[in-house]
C-alpha cells in the first residue's frame, strides 16, 4: 500500500470538509496556537516514515501524556494500580466531578484528569523525583532527549486550574491522595505540558504497537499482558464521552489531547499522529477525528 500518497489524499479530503469548531482557549497558552495548523506523521513497525503538512511542528501534547504517566505507573505498581482507580469508560466529560462520590474517590479510568491525578499521586509516591524519572522515562521510550515540559504552558494549567484543585481536595476527602495537593497538581500540570511533534509522538507511542517493546532495541517496556490492557483502555476510554463515537468510526486504541493531538495504534502494523488545534464539543480535534476516520476507512485497518 502507498501510504505516503494515501495520507495525502486523505489529508485533504479532510482539509475541504471544513474546520468547525474551537481552540481550547480556556488554558491562555493554547490559545496563541494558529487553529489552521494540521499535521499527520506515521510510522510502522518496519521502520517507515510517513508524512503531511505541520507534522515537524511542536505543541502540547495535553491528555496524550496521561498514556505515558500511567505506563511508569503500570510497571511500578503492576496490577495494583487498579486498586485506586478504574478501567470502565466514564460516560462524562473529562474533568467531571459528578460520578467521584458514587465511587468513593475511586475515579473510573486512568485517562480521565480525575485518574491521571491519582496516577501522578502513586508516582509522586514512589519515585525519589518525579518530574526528572518521568521526562526520563518518556525520553528514553522516545528515543529523543529534547523532549520535555513547557514552564510556560504549566504555568497557564496551573493559574486556571480551578476545576483540577477541586478534583484532587474531593478525591483526597475519601483517602485516594496520599501526598500534599500541591505537589501532585504541580507534577500533573507539568505532564500535561509535554510538548512533542506528531513526528515524535508517533515514534514514542510506537511501542505500543509492538507489544510493548521498543521497535529499535527490542527491549521491554510494558510486559506484552500490560501492553494490551493499555491498549485496552485507550480504546474504550482514551477519547472522554466520545470514546464509543472514536471506536465506531476509526477502531483504533487512541489518546486526544485539548491541544488538537491525537495518538493511534494499529497493534502489530503502525502508530500515526495528528494534530489540529480547533476542537469539538467533547474536547476532541475535529480534523483529527475525522482524519482518522477517513484514514481507517480507506485502508481497512480497523482492528476489528
Amino acid at each position: 500500500m502507498d501510504y505516503q500518497k494515501l495520507i495525502e489524499k486523505v489529508f485533504l479530503k479532510t482539509a475541504e470538509a471544513g474546520n468547525p469548531g474551537k481552540v481550547a482557549s480556556y488554558i491562555p497558552e493554547l490559545a496563541h496556537v494558529s487553529p489552521e495548523k494540521f499535521g499527520v506523521h506515521m510510522i510502522t513497525l518496519e521502520g517507515e516514515h510517513f508524512a503531511f503538512g505541520d507534522s515537524d511542528e511542536q505543541f502540547s501534547i495535553q491528555s496524550i501524556a496521561k498514556v505515558l504517566a500511567l505506563s511508569l505507573a503500570y510497571t511500578i505498581e503492576g496490577k495494583e494500580i487498579w486498586k485506586r482507580v478504574g478501567v470502565e469508560p466514564s460516560g462524562t466529560a473529562f474533568n467531571s466531578l459528578v460520578q467521584l462520590e458514587a465511587d468513593h474517590g475511586k475515579p473510573r479510568n486512568p485517562l480521565i484528569n480525575a485518574g491521571a491525578i491519582v496516577v501522578c499521586d502513586i508516582l509522586v509516591s514512589r519515585l525519589k523525583d518525579p518530574k526528572k524519572e518521568l521526562i526520563a522515562y518518556i525520553q528514553k521510550i522516545a528515543d529523543n532527549p529534547k523532549i520535555n515540559y513547557c514552564p510556560t504552558i504549566a504555568k497557564s494549567e496551573k493559574e486556571h486550574g480551578f476545576r483540577n484543585a477541586a478534583l484532587i481536595n474531593f478525591i483526597k476527602s475519601f483517602g485516594n491522595i496520599h501526598n500534599p495537593i500541591d505537589t501532585v497538581l504541580d507534577f500533573y500540570y507539568c505532564l500535561c505540558s509535554i510538548k512533542m511533534s506528531c513526528a515524535e509522538m508517533a515514534r514514542t507511542f510506537l511501542f505500543l504497537a509492538n507489544q510493548g517493546k521498543d521497535v529499535v532495541s527490542g527491549e521491554e517496556i510494558l510486559t506484552v499482558s500490560q501492553a494490551k490492557r493499555l491498549n485496552a483502555i485507550m480504546q474504550t476510554c482514551g477519547f472522554y464521552d466520545e470514546a464509543g463515537e472514536f471506536t465506531y468510526r476509526v477502531g483504533l486504541p487512541g489518546k486526544s489531547g485539548v491541544g488538537g493531538g491525537i495518538i493511534a495504534v494499529h497493534p502489530g502494523k503502525y502508530a500515526i499522529a495528528v494534530w489540529s488545534p480547533r476542537l469539538n464539543e467533547k474536547g476532541n480535534s475535529y480534523r483529527g477525528m475525522k482524519f482518522l476516520e477517513f484514514f481507517t476507512t480507506e485502508t481497512a485497518s480497523s482492528i476489528f
